[in-house]
């Protein structure tokens, strides 16, 4: 063995490095390791080792995996991404859509290289497949890098518009202003007044009865 190699660290109790078992404390009760177990069963990261144990299974990489140190890292992970680090979700974007490109090139050969048309025409709709998930994967990408931004106007808001990042609280203020105008339609309506002929005769009638005393008057004197 070469001195320039270090050897693996290893812990007591922990068994052969790598270790192939997901570890979860068993807690002080029967309670509380129930709780445990089920909680690491449900979590995402224990999902996401499941599935790439699957993928990874006579590939080379499985035999060299240390189980706990995948799961943490997994852990890791989502816990950047809830803080609000897109780092690795950007990269993984990104590295998604060259393997994409790569495998869309690749059918494309397949299916110029066949010599029936069957093959052909099934080599290309995977290529034009994986070219359009590579089309999808990219336009995912850069609404990450640039989320799209959108202009609403909060109703009885003196500030002006206001910047909405989600649609739907974009669409809810819209909304929101359509029934406000909508009220404020009914309320300015103008309506016929049916008291006004009657108010307008009465009026006439008082300024005519004043004329007649008025005439009356002037024939007196």
């Amino acid at each position: 063995m070469d001195k320039s190699q270090k050897k693996l660290p290893t812990k007591p109790n922990d068994g052969e490095y790598p270790r192939k078992v997901v570890q979860c404390d068993d807690g002080e009760t029967l309670e509380e390791r129930g709780r445990k177990y089920a909680k690491l069963i449900t979590s995402p990261e224990l999902a996401a080792y499941r599935v790439i144990d699957g993928v990874e299974q006579n590939s080379g990489v499985e035999a060299q995996l240390d189980v706990p140190t995948l799961v943490e890292t997994l852990r890791d992970q989502a816990k950047a991404v809830n803080d609000g680090n897109l780092t690795q979700a950007e990269a993984m974007l990104a590295n998604q859509a060259t393997s994409l490109q790569s495998l869309y090139a690749r059918l494309t050969e397949k299916a110029f290289s066949s010599t029936q048309l069957p093959h052909f025409d099934s080599f290309m709709r995977m290529a034009l497949r994986a070219q359009n998930q590579c089309r999808a994967t990219l336009e995912t990408l850069a609404a990450l890098k640039n989320p799209p931004v959108v202009i609403a106007k909060q109703a009885n808001v003196t500030s002006g518009p206001q910047q909405v990042n989600n649609g739907i609280a974009a669409s809810r203020a819209r909304e929101i202003e359509n029934k406000q105008i909508q009220l404020s339609a009914e309320g300015n309506e103008l309506r016929t007044n049916t008291r006004t002929p009657a108010l307008t005769g009465r009026i006439n009638q008082e300024m005519e009865t004043v004329g007649k005393i008025n005439r009356t008057e002037d024939k007196r004197r």
